[in-house]
């Protein structure tokens, strides 16, 4: 993987070399933006998923719902269209808050986007999560194309999303 080679050093500071985890880093933020600028997509998606299913972190809804906030609305629309694929129409309704008329169009667009609250989304991603677990994959996939917001999840979050990401061989 020629992209290892552009992050070898952190690849040492990640590995956890000895069996257990690498001391706590000093830039998960900066290391994560270095990783992401050399990785594949899909590399950074599978550290992402692990943050997200991580024991370590907030659970996948509320992770999701400070993602949300963080993010700019056509990032929200994404999300939301996302979401709402994978758990189906029905969930706006059954969640009530007016969300049932936000599919009027079939997709969701950012003006749409903007009416909904980081709260509902953790609704909407708790269900989808329930609905069909892989949704934290897809999730995963869309926010490996927004590094920046992903900073918003906090070092933790960061830095399993690099442990994964970096022992990936």
């Amino acid at each position: 993987m020629d992209w290892m080679n552009a992050v070898s050093d952190l690849v040492q500071r990640y590995s956890g070399q000895g069996g257990g985890t690498a001391a706590a880093p000093a830039d998960p933020h900066g290391d994560y933006q270095t990783v992401v600028q050399n990785a594949p997509p899909s590399a950074v998606a599978g550290g992402l998923s692990q943050a997200f299913r991580s024991d370590q972190t907030p659970a996948f809804p509320d992770m999701l719902a400070n993602l949300f906030g963080h993010s700019d609305p056509n990032q929200r629309a994404g999300l939301l269209n996302r979401l709402i694929g994978s758990a189906g129409p029905g969930i706006l309704g059954s969640l009530g808050g007016g969300l049932s008329g936000l599919l009027g169009g079939g997709q969701v667009t950012p003006q749409q986007a903007s009416q909904v609250s980081p709260e509902q989304v953790k609704q909407i991603a708790a269900h989808a999560e329930r609905q069909n677990p892989s949704i934290v994959d897809e999730v995963s996939s869309f926010y490996a194309q927004h590094p920046d917001v992903v900073k918003a999840v906090g070092g933790l979050a960061l830095t399993i999303a690099l442990q994964h990401i970096l022992q990936r061989r």
